[in-house]
């Protein structure tokens, strides 16, 4: 988990985009971790030459953009050093021969003194992008850097040679500091997470220059590389420390040579089944008729606005404005909570049972659905059970169907009513935000939320609330897997592969629209069911995609309503939480009928048509 913190300007920070911490736990080879490093550090990164040539061509416009990609180099050049080790100066005497967790880098020489010269020109010849002076503080720190780091940085190994390893060929070059000072002036972590800036971009630019300079914290004008064989007894050098013991564990796994046995998946062709599960009736299909009595909602207490996003840009980060943001996914602030996901629906399941008015030992059964959930025992269900008191429930259950947790939650309730004969605690909750970590997408559309409803037997000869619900799941791999968490691959943060999600949700939704265009019209009128709907509250998943995607499936953009741009996607309290804003904004203004469908990871998806009183909103 990487949580937020909120610094003392009231602002938002993600500390983890600005100081490196990879999940080492998850690495069995060498292979693996190249992989997020050559994703999170080598693919933007520019080169030191590269940087160079854009100077002398002039391709720079901005001051801006000539720091961001000097920031981008040293972070690449300090990739290994960041995510690995801690760097501690010791005199040459006092470093340990014989121990396999301690190392000393081996360095090629590289004078940087030329292209600093021309990176400072270039940088002098561009006019302010916004602050001067805030843009010659970062320039000052990153030059610095760059131009006194002793090497280039393509070629350094990931696993550093021990003392006895480097010591085997005298002449290999390390980093020896000619002096050092234990006092060295540096940024604390209060310095970082406190830096405040007006300007989005340039406060997250601050805090990378702060933590780069960070990395070489003696007077980097006072260094030199030296040959191991001709150090002295007081001569200072560069040790590596392993920043913790996994990462000792990784470096060991990799030098120990063990071979790792993997399953080789074999993909089969998708058959679609040979009959369709048609959407069920419940009016035709149960003897106990649903009823909605009572919608709670949580939502996060933070809020994180786009600019928030931008001021947290992350190294590994492609440039984008809050602008971008809002005309790509129509979300201009997403809500995150400090608490947690268990008891922000234990909140969110009150207030629906205040509102339902009905008593702990009424409930016959309560359904939590969630895909964020790390609460294996008990299961989130049974301890909200027990938090709500319920002394004995027919069935306490978690149920993981991602974005379609709702119509999933919905369907599961009408069934265990007609066991039960008592109200079903449908409880839908996530909780990304501290999920997500340096994957840029994913932070832009996920946010925190909860929301609970009661479902009831309805008074004999009352109409059923939820009158058809289906669902669906599966499909081709490349659907069942564009939405992963915990994910090796992306240090395990939730990470989305667009397209992928794109083509899921346009195959479900042709799929909805020609079940409900093919299902007759419940009060008899002509037309079919889809003529009798009244809105479409979907799953917030991003709004310029759904509305886009609606369209080409025959649902007019007017229909549809969006509360996306305030609180994010929430996964499956998405629905019953835009419900609640729709009651609130005055859309849903007397009892209506509604089209609730859901879409998401594993390629799963559902929808409910329901009636919704507003009467029923906490």
């Amino acid at each position: 988990m990487k949580p937020f913190v909120i610094n003392r300007y009231g602002r938002m920070v993600f500390p983890f985009s600005f100081f490196p911490e990879l999940d080492f736990s998850v690495f069995e080879t060498l292979d693996q971790f190249a992989a997020v490093i050559r994703r999170d550090f080598e693919e933007k990164a520019p080169s030191e030459s590269d940087i160079v040539s854009k100077v002398d061509a002039g391709d720079y416009q901005s001051r801006y953009e000539l720091l961001r990609d000097l920031a981008l180099n040293l972070f690449w050049v300090n990739r290994y050093a960041m995510t690995m080790y801690e760097k501690r100066p010791t005199r040459w005497r006092d470093v340990p021969r014989q121990r396999d967790d301690v190392f000393l880098p081996v360095f090629t020489p590289w004078d940087g003194a030329e292209p600093a010269a021309t990176v400072e020109g270039g940088y002098r010849a561009l006019g302010p992008t916004w602050d001067e002076a805030s843009e010659d503080k970062v320039f000052r720190i990153l030059l610095d850097v760059f131009r006194h780091k002793k090497w280039g940085g393509a070629e350094l190994p990931a696993i550093k040679p021990t003392p006895a390893e480097i010591l085997a060929n005298p002449k290999n070059l390390t980093y020896q500091l000619l002096t050092w000072d234990p006092d060295y002036p540096g940024y604390a972590w209060d310095d970082i997470i406190e830096c405040l800036h007006p300007v989005p971009e340039l406060e997250a630019l601050l805090r990378q220059a702060m933590v780069l300079h960070n990395q070489y914290r003696w007077d980097r004008s006072k260094t030199r590389l030296c040959e191991v064989g001709r150090l002295e007894p007081d001569d200072y050098v560069v040790v590596f420390h392993p920043r913790n013991d996994e990462v000792l564990s990784f470096i060991r796994r990799v030098k120990s040579g063990r071979h790792v046995r993997r399953v080789q998946s074999v993909l089969v062709e998708p058959r679609p089944p040979k009959v369709p599960v048609p959407p069920v009736d419940v009016r035709k299909r149960f003897a106990v008729q649903p009823r909605l009595e009572a919608l709670g909602v949580y939502v996060g207490e933070c809020i994180c606005a786009n600019d928030d996003l931008i001021r947290n840009a992350a190294y590994c980060w492609s440039p984008m404005t809050a602008e971008a943001i809002r005309r790509k996914t129509g979300i201009e602030e997403r809500r995150y909570t400090e608490l947690d996901l268990d008891h922000i629906a234990l909140i969110a399941a009150r207030r629906a049972l205040a509102k339902s008015g009905r008593r702990p030992e009424e409930i016959g059964a309560v359904v939590f659905c969630s895909c964020t959930s790390t609460k294996m025992m008990p299961s989130v269900a049974a301890w909200l059970s027990g938090q709500l008191g319920m002394f004995q429930t027919h069935a306490s259950c978690d149920l993981v169907a991602a974005c379609a947790g709702l119509p999933y939650g919905l369907a599961e309730a009408v069934r265990l009513l007609q066991e039960v004969g008592r109200p079903v605690l449908v409880v839908c909750g996530e909780k990304f935000s501290d999920k997500i970590g340096t994957v840029r997408t994913s932070r832009m559309i996920f946010g925190d939320g909860a929301a609970a409803l009661v479902v009831g037997p309805a008074p004999a000869g009352q109409p059923a609330d939820i009158e058809w619900y289906q669902t669906y799941a599966s499909g081709p791999m490349s659907e069942v897997d564009s939405i992963i968490w915990p994910n090796p691959e992306f240090d395990n943060h939730i990470t989305v592969f667009g397209p992928e999600v794109r083509a899921l949700v346009g195959r479900y939704l042709a799929q909805m629209m020609d079940e409900l265009g093919a299902l007759p019209h419940p009060d008899g009128a002509p037309g079919s069911l889809l003529d009798a709907i009244e809105l479409v509250v979907p799953h917030q998943a991003n709004k310029t995609m759904v509305t886009d995607l609606a369209r080409q499936a025959g649902i007019a953009p007017e229909r549809l309503y969006f509360n996306i741009e305030r609180v994010g996607n929430t996964s499956s309290a998405s629905i019953p939480i835009a419900i609640r804003d729709a009651v609130h904004d005055g859309v849903i203004d007397r009892p209506m009928r509604i089209f609730a469908p859901g879409f998401g990871a594993g390629a799963v998806a559902g929808y409910a048509v329901m009636r919704i009183d507003p009467a029923i909103v906490a």
